[in-house]
Parts: C-alpha cells; structure tokens; sequence
C-alpha cells in the first residue's frame, strides 16, 4: 500500500477540519436557539405566575410597547396578540422605499 503524499494528507485534513467547523456552526446556532426559547419560556412563566403584581404589569406594559416594532409578521404578531392588543390588525411600520395603500 502506498503511502499518501502530503498534499494527500493536507486535503483530508482540511476536509476534516471544514466538517468540524460545520459541526460547531451547527452547534452555536442551537445553543442559541435554545437560549431563545427558554428566555421566551421564562417571561412567559413570570407573567403567568409573578407574586409581584407590579412587575408583571410592568413587563406586560413593556412588552406591550416594544413587540410590536420588534415583529415584522402578521402571523407572529398573531401568536403574541394577548400581549400587544390589537397590535397584529395595526398596520405595517412603512419601510424605505416602501409604499402603503
């Protein structure tokens, strides 16, 4: 059996390391998805079940406030309608180079 030559060796290796770092890519994106969903999980469990009244009414009132410019879909606007009001039926923000009619 031949021996491989280096460049050989040099090819697999940087295969292996592009596979290593498409793990790792893949491994940052779903830590980061997972801290989303529990600090999701964890906001929504205070406001279901604070003891303290007033920051619940002041996380809800924030909230209240700033979802509405955080989500741009309709459908997501939807899924937190108990949280902004009327917020999903509000029309779009208007963008740069966009028109409304």
């Amino acid at each position: 059996m031949a021996r491989k030559s280096i460049e050989q060796r040099l090819g697999e290796l940087e295969a292996q390391r592009s596979a290593l770092k498409a793990r790792l890519s893949k491994q940052e994106r779903a830590n980061d998805t997972r801290r989303k969903v529990l600090l999701g999980a964890f906001v929504l469990h205070r406001l279901e079940n604070s003891k303290d009244e007033e920051f619940a009414h002041r996380l809800r009132e924030w909230l209240n406030r700033e979802l509405p410019g955080f989500l741009t879909r309709d459908n997501d606007k939807a899924l937190f309608s108990d949280l902004i009001g009327n917020g999903a039926n509000a029309a779009p923000a208007n963008t740069a180079g966009e028109t409304t009619s």
